[in-house]
């Protein structure tokens, strides 16, 4: 008896943000417009409103810049906790090599300077493509979630 097992692969990164912790989740939180600070989204359409106001179960396509290895993408928001600062998103279809993605934002005011600094922790498992390590793709992955981030930062 034969098991294929899939090769995951997971990592963390985690950047602090010189702004209130409130300005900071109020761009993240919205799904319905990752465009804010993800510079490789052309557009993003939600496709189903799991709440009636973008909230949990809601799906999104997002449109690619050109010259990714993909150009479309359907996430799906798994949770969003504006309590405790959490959001949950997986990857549900598209042209994305990245098979199982599912990512988890967690907003936190800075121990250092409550007001004026929040860390953002950005978590997630993937697929290991194949033909692919495990190191390369935590370092594809991981070069797109840093440069998003330091764009929310500017």
């Amino acid at each position: 008896m034969e098991t294929s097992e899939k090769k995951q692969c997971r990592s963390t990164v985690i950047e602090t943000i010189e702004a209130p912790l409130p300005l900071v989740w109020s761009i993240l939180r919205r799904f319905e417009n990752p465009q804010a600070y993800q510079r490789f989204v052309k557009s993003c359409t939600i496709r189903y409103d799991g709440s009636g106001e973008g909230g949990e179960g809601s799906v999104r396509d997002v449109t690619l810049v050109s010259g990714l290895p993909a150009d479309f993408s359907r996430e799906r928001l798994d949770k969003l906790d504006d309590e405790s600062h959490v959001m949950v998103v997986s990857i549900i279809g598209g042209n994305y090599r990245l098979v199982n993605y599912r990512s988890k934002t967690t907003v936190i005011a800075s121990p250092e300077d409550v007001m004026e600094k929040t860390v953002v922790v950005e978590s997630y498992v993937v697929d290991v493509p194949e033909g692919n390590s495990k190191e390369d793709t935590i370092l594809f992955v991981d070069t797109i979630i840093k440069y998003n981030l330091e764009s929310l930062a500017s």
